[in-house]
């Protein structure tokens, strides 16, 4: 195996994914800083471009619908292929993704420059936070086309368990996006203040870099190389990827509706609310970063160990998964308690902004516990080729706190607090499906001889889940 690549199918369980977690960790704590870096800066601004960047920043869910979808398909079949040492399937599964990425990129682009305008207006509390938003997308849904063959690659090779590549560059992007947005924010080195839309440009320069340099790395990789010939669509691959990631993205789906909801039912609240709930949502982003870390680092290693049909790790890999992810939310959880107020004043010096924003903070985390194991446990519906379950439990979820809110919130003393108690009772609701549909699929799909040496028979294939996947 490249030394590039790492096999996951032997050695302690637990050491591979504190190891895989850790490089991913230390790109989403870039990724943190950056948030919140950039947050700081758009908050010099005022509070309707704070209240702008996070209407904005909602589209980006949609985004992660999709590029969720295209990860965790490639991620997938990728580590399934590596378990079983078959390169010419990796191979083909990398060029076949790299198409479907580029495909789906262009159509967000003119679908979404198209309706930006419309967006905006539809989302904003005022005017004048219409117009900071709609200038922001300009250049920032540019940056968000450019996503799709980013993650493509990125995904490929997390499957192949090379991370340090994906993470080296990642770490680079996002140094170079905290250092750009000031400069063309405030105009400093005598470079033109442009406001807002100094921080978009700024993504769009960074994850143009990102994309040359993955370019130019697979470009001497020796198993998931381009080959040109692999690029022409092929609707077996496309099918097969998007049964394994549509329901992964549907998730990220359902969270893009969920905060379309609460952006529209608190526009009567006020600029200040909607700015107070987009720092929150920013601060509970950064600190979900950890659990993040650990999903990325779950899919691969018991995918690989999936395809090497070694049902016994696969099992470990969720336990010390799940033991890992509760207990990192418990500390963010305790974090929010105790400083919450700092945490948004730090971004914002307006008190009703400060007020809403500690509100949400301290309400919503008393699901985190809840979403460390839900995160884990995605991650292991996605190892073994059928997040079919994560359609059902995102629907859960998405019932019991968006059809509820839409119903209050026409009626008279409809407060904001009311989404936050039914936001934590989804999650937690979320999470005991979730772990009720694992394990089913646990019994279902680990029913094949282990290379441990126990004696099982071979699982039936799963719903939705195609036979050539069911055999991997």
């Amino acid at each position: 195996m490249s030394k590039a690549r790492q096999d996951f199918t032997t050695g302690a369980i637990t050491k591979h994914l504190l190891k895989t977690m850790g490089f991913m960790l230390l790109m989403m704590v870039f990724q943190t800083l950056y948030v919140l870096i950039d947050l700081y800066w758009v908050g010099r601004l005022g509070t309707s471009s704070v209240a702008a960047v996070g209407i904005a920043g909602n589209l980006m869910f949609v985004v992660l619908a999709f590029t969720q979808m295209l990860a965790v398909g490639t991620t997938t079949v990728v580590a399934h292929a590596i378990g079983r040492r078959d390169d010419a399937a990796a191979r083909l599964s990398f060029n076949q993704s790299l198409s479907l990425s580029l495909a789906c990129g262009v159509f967000f682009l003119v679908v979404a420059l198209a309706l930006r305008i419309r967006y905006a207006v539809s989302q904003s509390a005022d005017p004048a936070t219409a117009l900071l938003a709609a200038r922001y997308l300009l250049w920032f849904i540019p940056a968000m086309a450019l996503q799709f063959p980013l993650v493509a690659m990125s995904a490929a090779l997390r499957g192949a368990g090379n991370f340090k590549v994906g993470v080296a560059i990642g770490i680079t992007t996002i140094v170079l996006n905290m250092l750009i947005a000031p400069v063309l924010i405030f105009g400093w080195l005598h470079a033109p203040a442009i406001g807002i839309s100094g921080a978009a440009i700024a993504s769009l320069v960074a994850i143009l870099v990102g994309n040359v340099w993955l370019t130019l790395y697979f470009r001497r990789e020796p198993v998931l190389s381009y080959s040109s010939a692999q690029w022409r669509p092929r609707v077996v691959e496309w099918r097969r990827m998007l049964a394994i990631g549509m329901p992964a993205g549907f998730d990220f789906a359902m969270l893009a509706v969920y905060l379309f909801i609460v952006y529209s039912v608190t526009r009567p609240f006020g600029a200040a609310a909607q700015a107070g709930f987009g720092i929150g949502m920013r601060i509970m982003q950064s600190g979900f970063m950890p659990v993040v870390a650990l999903g990325m680092a779950v899919a691969p290693i018991a995918g690989q160990n999936f395809g090497a049909r070694s049902a016994s790790r696969v099992r470990h890999t969720f336990r010390d998964g799940a033991l890992l992810g509760a207990g990192m939310m418990l500390l963010f959880f305790i974090l929010c308690q105790a400083a919450a107020p700092q945490m948004i004043s730090a971004f914002t010096a307006d008190p009703a902004a400060v007020a809403r924003g500690t509100e949400y903070l301290r309400m919503v985390s008393w699901s985190f516990v809840a979403s460390g194991i839900i995160f884990v446990t995605g991650s292991m519906f996605q190892s073994m080729g059928n997040t079919v379950p994560s359609i059902a439990t995102s629907l859960v979820r998405i019932v019991v706190v968006a059809v509820p809110v839409m119903i209050l919130s026409r009626s008279p003393g409809f407060q904001l607090t009311t989404i936050w108690r039914l936001a934590v009772l989804s999650v937690w609701v979320q999470l005991a499906v979730a772990l009720l549909l694992l394990r089913r699929e646990f019994a279902r799909r680990l029913h094949f001889a282990d290379s441990t040496g126990t004696n099982e028979v071979r699982p039936a294939p799963a719903p939705g889940v195609t036979a050539r996947m069911a055999a991997e």
